[in-house]
């Protein structure tokens, strides 16, 4: 694996970034992802304003390297946590949730790379107008609220579309994964579910442990019917959701079970009634790991598949040839 414009636009060893997981994204798995080599996140999800600010003073005090900041368009206290970004000079802001064109100038004056995730073409291309340095393209394999494409189609149509640098996310857990989405065409890996079982990763045992037991068809989408989709862990909460949905029960209804169930996984170990968010990788996901080894271990997986599929290429096949 070579450095390419994600590396020199991060500066950053490797072109792995972490996602912005609400609960889970915080400074010391961050931190431990910069060290690693890829570029750290902090997630705000409706974080006030002042406790970013401690999260990222803790970041500093742990590791010098780049990092960034997830923030989400819906957060009540987006504005204040804006202000805290840039009065911290924080490397990188990633955006979720929407069109965060608005804020783009803005922190590219205070010096920060701007990186919207998003899951469609017209979206993206819109941000890249507005100034987006890149883009993460989120697949609606990936864990938490999606977009309906898939990665596989998503990626190359994200990587045609735009001039600015594809970063893939959705489906992605381990170097076979990652090697493909460089194949596709995207500069980058956005990493979720595979982080949150690593040691440094403050989720509970319990989520952690979910996640290495999952197969392939351990997660569930809710929230369509509402235009909210969710993609988490197949559970008695999931059950409850999909059976409102159904019966058409109103939205405050459907939205009054999903308030706090992320941190009932993610803080309690509630694996029954909490929201325990992970992508389809989650069956790739087999063992937890310091995040070093998670990411040495990709990158040296990513290597030897990429290499073997230079090796191979595909010629006419002639009947008979080996009878």
């Amino acid at each position: 694996m070579t450095a390419n414009r994600i590396c020199s636009l991060l500066n950053i060893p490797y072109p792995v970034l972490a996602g912005g997981m609400t609960w889970v994204s915080e400074a010391v798995l961050a931190a431990a992802v910069s060290d690693a080599g890829g570029l750290g996140c902090i997630a705000t999800g409706n974080m006030p304003g002042e406790i970013l600010r401690e999260e990222i003073q803790k970041y500093k005090k742990l590791s010098k390297k780049p990092f960034a900041v997830n923030l989400i368009l819906l957060n009540p206290n987006l504005k204040e946590c804006v202000e805290v970004v840039k009065q911290e000079k924080v490397h990188a802001i990633t955006f979720g949730a929407g069109n965060c064109g608005p804020y783009i100038a803005e922190l590219h004056e205070a010096g920060a790379k701007v990186i919207p995730v998003v899951n469609s073409v017209a979206l993206a291309k819109r941000l890249e107008r507005a100034g987006a340095d890149a883009i993460v393209a989120e697949g609606q394999e990936s864990g938490g609220h999606i977009g309906e494409t898939s990665t596989l189609p998503l990626i190359p149509q994200m990587v045609d579309a735009l001039d600015i640098p594809v970063v893939a996310a959705g489906g992605i857990g381990d170097g076979r994964t990652m090697a493909a989405a460089f194949v596709l065409g995207a500069e980058g890996v956005q990493l979720g579910t595979a982080l949150v079982v690593a040691d440094e990763s403050r989720a509970h045992d319990n989520y952690k442990n979910a996640i290495v037991e999952a197969a392939d068809r351990s997660t569930t989408v809710t929230g369509r019917k509402i235009n909210k989709p969710v993609r988490a862990l197949k559970n008695q909460l999931s059950l409850e959701f999909h059976k409102l949905e159904e019966a058409n029960a109103p939205w405050e209804e459907i939205e009054g079970l999903a308030i706090g169930a992320l941190r009932k996984a993610v803080m309690e170990g509630d694996i029954v009634r909490g929201s325990v968010m992970m992508g389809q990788i989650a069956g790739l996901v087999r063992k937890r790991a310091p995040v070093a080894e998670i990411l040495s271990s990709m990158i040296e997986e990513c290597n030897l598949s990429l290499e073997k599929a230079g090796a191979t290429k595909i010629t006419p096949f002639k009947a008979g040839a080996n009878a």
